[in-house]
């Protein structure tokens, strides 16, 4: 399969998930997050604001506040497809951009260097098991993850994984992928 027909079964699974299966396993999957070195050793992380149909990051970016973590959330800019990540402190900082998708707002979030992300989970619609995914399309965090040093992780439900994915030789892989079975990666 081509990476725009792995895109449309992805959602197709994505949207099927019910919403008690999907609380159930977003939670599963991200107690698993919590127990990662990674995790533990990280002050600033860098994660997505998720939509209704996929894994909620919710409660990750809650338990990251309990802790003293700081949040960065991402902001892309079409025009130039560059992305940045912008601190959020609380969830009313952030601004519904387009396609449901939320963004911090520029004038009420500091904005956060490449280095001073601990850990990156980074996106994506399905997974394989050397740590390649595909996203969405827009390209946004292939060019982000060329500059970035930190430790990346991807979380998925174990539907969105696979043993091979086709990939492009700019593509960069995490280094872990956790599903709510544990670690697939």
């Amino acid at each position: 399969m081509n990476k725009s027909k792995w895109r449309k079964k992805m959602k197709q699974l994505l949207l099927s998930i019910d919403a008690s299966d999907r609380r159930r396993m977003s939670e599963s999957v991200s107690s698993y997050l919590y127990q990662t070195r990674e995790w533990k050793d990280s002050q600033t992380i860098g994660i997505t604001i998720s939509r209704k149909f996929e894994l909620d990051t919710t409660y990750i970016i809650k338990k990251a506040w309990e802790e003293g973590k700081k949040v960065g959330v991402p902001k892309c800019y079409s025009h130039d497809k560059k992305m940045e990540f912008r601190e959020i402190l609380s969830f009313h900082e952030l601004e519904n951009v387009y396609m449901d998708l939320f963004e911090p707002r520029e004038e009420q979030t500091p904005f956060i260097f490449h280095d001073q992300l601990d850990l990156l989970v980074v996106p994506g619609l399905v997974f394989d098991k050397e740590g390649f995914r595909i996203g969405y399309g827009g390209g946004y965090y292939d060019r982000y993850l060329q500059n970035y040093k930190g430790a990346k992780i991807s979380l998925a439900y174990t539907g969105q994984t696979t043993v091979t994915l086709p990939h492009e030789e700019y593509d960069i892989p995490v280094d872990k992928i956790i599903t709510e079975n544990g670690r697939f990666k």
